[in-house]
């Protein structure tokens, strides 16, 4: 055998070999490397895309905390104002209502010492009626005396 023969035998199929490598082998090779290339480019893409949207996220959960935490402070301001009103009102009531039981009271003692100061009125002319009955040791006429006592009852 002839080596020269063999050299070239081997470089003519190692051609061949390499041609349908490259006709055959390398493009499902290369488009299977160029789309494995491509979902890792759209793997890293999204995952960039997921971590702005966890940071826009966290960023809206903090602001919506901050509104919650600020509407809650107006909330309890609100309600403290609320009370505080509640309880002006209150006191103003009990004040009005003190007032008018005590105009009430005054009014009851008013009452309570015209009557009183007609009965002493009454007391005093039954007793001067029976005074001047035992001065003059004589009966006056009690209907007269009445009329008499009740002019100076109401001149009094």
């Amino acid at each position: 055998m002839n080596i020269n023969m063999t050299l070239i035998g081997q470089t003519i199929a190692f051609a061949i070999f390499v041609w349908f490598c490259i006709k055959y082998v390398w493009p499902p090779i290369s488009q299977a490397l160029h789309e494995r290339q491509k979902k890792i480019a759209d793997g890293l893409d999204a995952a960039s895309r997921a971590s702005r949207d966890l940071e826009l996220a966290q960023e809206r959960a903090e602001q919506t905390l901050r509104e919650s935490k600020e509407q809650a402070s107006e909330i309890l301001e609100q309600a403290h104002k609320r009370s505080t009103q509640m309880v002006e009102e209150a006191r103003e009531q009990a004040r009005s209502e003190g007032e008018r039981l005590v105009a009430s009271a005054r009014a009851e003692i008013d009452q309570e010492v015209n009557r009183v100061k007609d009965e002493l009125r009454a007391q005093v002319a039954t007793l001067a009626l029976i005074g001047a009955e035992r001065v003059l040791e004589s009966s006056i006429d009690e209907k007269a005396h009445r009329e008499m006592l009740d002019k100076l009852a109401a001149e009094l």
